[in-house]
């Protein structure tokens, strides 16, 4: 059987949950140093994901932006940047986006729609694979493990964190909470309604970036592994 890659999710947050505001420009919810340290993750994943909304919201590079962290992978036999994956169900995705313009592989999951729309579009670009009607991410985390992806970050937005998180496919959440209240109500929440799994998480880390608290916890790990993680 194929080994699917180890899963972490990396998100920053508002103190009441948000991970955005509802204003046309980005909220920088990170200090300079958090925003180092998810430089650092990027770095040691195999691949990062985000989902089409955040990234026609945010239209991010998704880099490794350290010369000396991009120059430890090469020196370890990896590509210069880790494969970058969008993830669109509709197909929906503007090839004009700076995510296709930068870093390394591009790869798109898709439905069987989404792949007709897709393939003209971003040919050239990045490889475009249909998953069939819906998106299933277990289907999308097997084609990976063959790919040879064994450490994927996820980055967002709120549909795919929901998702992994309710399919009970993360092995890790690292949540930095920064001291911000948003209160707007058209703001994108961390997560949305779903059936999560009932239990209580392995919190297995925090450590204070200054003023974020980053709170690493290990989602899969419930009961008594949990209190004893």
């Amino acid at each position: 059987m194929t080994q699917r890659p180890y899963v972490l999710l990396s998100v920053a947050v508002s103190i009441d949950g948000y991970i955005d505001d509802a204003t046309p420009q980005r909220l920088k919810l990170s200090n300079a140093a958090d925003f180092d340290r998810v430089d650092q993750v990027r770095a040691q994943s195999d691949a990062i994901l985000i989902g089409a909304e955040t990234l026609r919201r945010d239209n991010p590079r998704l880099l490794v932006n350290s010369a000396d962290r991009r120059a430890a992978r090469v020196a370890a036999g990896k590509p210069e940047y880790p494969l970058k994956i969008a993830v669109s169900a509709r197909g929906d995705l503007d090839p004009e986006l700076h995510f296709w313009h930068h870093g390394g592989d591009k790869l798109v999951y898709t439905t069987q729609a989404g792949a007709s729309k897709l393939g003209d579009r971003l040919a050239g670009l990045a490889e475009v694979v249909a998953l069939g009607d819906d998106i299933d991410l277990g289907a999308l985390l097997d084609d990976l493990g063959r790919r040879g992806i064994a450490r994927l970050m996820v980055e967002g937005g709120t549909r795919i964190l929901t998702q992994f998180l309710a399919a009970e496919l993360a092995d890790e959440l690292q949540l930095a909470v920064a001291p911000i209240v948003v209160g707007h109500a058209a703001a994108p929440r961390f997560l949305g309604p779903a059936a999560y799994p009932q239990h209580r998480m392995c919190l297995a880390e925090v450590t204070r970036i200054g003023d974020v608290a980053l709170l690493r916890y290990l989602p899969r790990q419930s009961g008594d592994a949990a209190h004893e993680c």
